[in-house]
């Protein structure tokens, strides 16, 4: 873009005074920026937006979510008080969905308290309206939650979080990937090597040249959802692209609904990178994880097939195509069903959530 976005000149200007940044920080300003932030100055979700989440494609992901959640609730001995809480709501659509799915429950509405985990006040008054009828509390994170069990459903919330990449250099150095002032803008680069301790544990299953991601604050989330759940009951179903293990380089950037540099125009793209699923479920401990599953898998074990044969009875037409096209957008392999997968968290000793099978232990 010539001349240069008004986020890429104050970048610029911020590296000219304090040095490099990291991807880390380069990607909270393209996102969150309170003047040219994507975040923060578009819509990002829906036909407006650069993409579509699972809850606006079909009612029915939102609805098994909701009675999985359910279904958890009375396998912990169905609490008087708790937390139905959402990370990321965007319009609310998924939140309304579970809600509708649970609704016939019953004495879960009766003891649950809604927190919508939201920083945009633009997002907060999509939801009021979306949840229009029902008692919203929100919050900008999870600290000083009141003692009670937290049902939970983050979905593409962990993907946009801020990433920190690292490239093996010989012997056991890494070398940090940076942003850097460039001819004719920003351009991606490299530190120099040093020993990083916190990378011991993947000296292992790497070599020289390949790629490791690390999101600080993707940990963070594990380890507050994960102290909670531990400590007072709960489950939190973290749904979203990527795998058990980070390794090469995930960054992405999407523009008007296409693939871009994700450095050639800041706060004009989405940038997103795959979860890693590993990191969260050992910052989550003491609270213990399933099985990382694929979405399809499990959408089909909680019965989707037999909810889309449900719903096709009333419709015809385009109405029908629409929905055979939505079922198959989120279970088929080629489609979300492979590419995006689900872990749950949930206490000690607890059975996994319908759908989803016992874990790992680290």
């Amino acid at each position: 873009m010539s001349p240069m976005s008004t986020l890429q000149a104050k970048l610029v200007a911020r590296i000219a005074e304090d040095g490099p940044l990291g991807i880390d920080a380069y990607m909270q300003a393209c996102l969150l920026d309170p003047d040219f932030g994507y975040y923060t100055t578009r819509p990002s979700i829906g036909t407006d937006g650069d993409f579509t989440t699972a809850p606006e494609i079909s009612q029915m992901f939102g609805e098994l979510l909701g009675l999985s959640l359910a279904q958890c609730w009375m396998d912990q001995g169905s609490a008087p008080a708790f937390l139905l809480a959402e990370l990321g709501p965007g319009r609310g659509t998924l939140m309304a969905d579970i809600l509708r799915a649970t609704r016939h429950v019953p004495g879960f509405h009766a003891a649950m308290r809604i927190l919508l985990v939201e920083a945009s006040p633009r997002l907060r008054a999509i939801q009021r309206t979306t949840l229009e009828g029902f008692d919203l509390g929100w919050r900008e994170d999870l600290t000083g939650l009141p003692g009670i069990p937290l049902f939970l459903v983050a979905n593409e919330f962990l993907d946009a979080l801020p990433i920190r990449q690292f490239r093996r250099a010989e012997g056991d150095l890494w070398e940090e990937r940076r942003v850097e002032r460039g001819l004719q803008g920003l351009t991606p680069g490299y530190a120099e090597p040093r020993a990083l301790p916190a990378l011991d544990y993947r000296l292992g299953d790497t070599r020289s040249g390949d790629i490791v991601e690390i999101s600080e604050a993707a940990q963070g989330w594990g380890r507050a959802i994960g102290a909670h759940v531990a400590r007072h009951g709960g489950v939190a179903l973290l749904v979203d692209y990527g795998g058990w293990r980070s390794l090469g380089d995930t960054l992405q950037a999407l523009r008007d609904k296409a693939p871009a540099d994700p450095f050639e125009t800041p706060g004009e793209a989405d940038l997103t990178a795959h979860v890693d699923f590993a990191e969260i479920a050992r910052a989550a401990l003491p609270a213990a994880a399933t099985r990382l599953e694929t979405q399809g898998v499990f959408l089909e074990r909680l019965g989707i097939t037999a909810r889309a044969q449900a719903l096709a009875k009333g419709l015809s037409g385009a109405a029908l195509d629409s929905h055979v096209s939505a079922h198959r957008r989120l279970t088929h392999p080629e489609e979300m069903g492979t590419l995006f997968k689900i872990l749950a968290l949930i206490p000690p000793g607890q059975r996994p959530p319908p759908g989803l099978e016992p874990g790992i232990r680290f």
